[in-house]
């Protein structure tokens, strides 16, 4: 349990929602360092966590090690809720910074969706939203190759480059891009070189400087 004095708790909580933050006083304070792994995925649990301070990511990998990144979660969003229909946990959670959660048990959880009628409005969206990316992936996955998977990673933070006003995206590695996109760092990396050779990225140490549109074949 992680022991904050009341002024270090207020300004954790005071940038959450009120719903959220209302759901975050019914946990348990802890703090993790960065690389720790919070969910397990194929494990059964009822707990949720309130991010309050870090940045975690929720993922999945294979025997082989390869990795798939769903989504990036930041401080005042809440994770670890697809408990509620009684299967095992969908994905893994790992943190990317030193992090401090308010993990809500179970019982405290469904007391707090009970009670509080925005917060079930918001959750139900917030499914909604979970399906709308899950089916936006797949079709990125079975409908575009890995370059225009890799151009629509680049170009949904910010929107294309275009001439006179680049687009920095930063920080951000090969690993992560692939990641996302489901391919191999090689790849990733051959392909970037390749538009690095064309002019219309730059590429730095965690750094990528997209200097005009992507073309949409390569």
């Amino acid at each position: 349990m992680t022991t904050l004095d009341p002024a270090a708790r207020d300004r954790l909580f005071s940038s959450l929602t009120p719903t959220i933050r209302a759901l975050a006083a019914r946990g348990v304070l802890r703090s993790y360092r960065k690389n720790t792994i919070l969910v397990h995925e194929g494990e059964r649990g009822d707990s949720t966590f309130v991010l309050l301070q870090g940045k975690v990511k929720v993922y999945s990998t294979d025997a082989e090690g390869r990795e798939i990144i769903y989504s990036i979660a930041n401080a005042g969003d809440y994770f670890a809720e697809m408990w509620l229909d009684g299967g095992p946990r969908c994905a893994s959670v790992m943190t990317l910074e030193p992090c401090v959660c308010s993990i809500v048990c179970g019982d405290a959880f469904r007391e707090h969706l009970a009670g509080e009628p925005d917060f079930a409005l918001e959750l139900v969206s917030r499914l909604i939203r979970r399906v709308r990316e899950a089916t936006q992936k797949a079709r990125e996955l079975a409908l575009l190759d890995v370059y225009g998977r890799v151009v629509r990673a680049l170009e949904s933070h910010e929107g294309p480059a275009v001439p006179g006003r680049p687009v920095v995206l930063s920080p951000i590695t090969h690993q992560a891009i692939a990641s996302r996109v489901g391919s191999s760092r090689e790849m990733v990396s051959r392909l970037l070189k390749d538009l690095e050779r064309g002019g219309y990225v730059e590429l730095g140490v965690k750094r990528i400087t997209l200097h005009r549109k992507l073309p949409a074949r390569w």
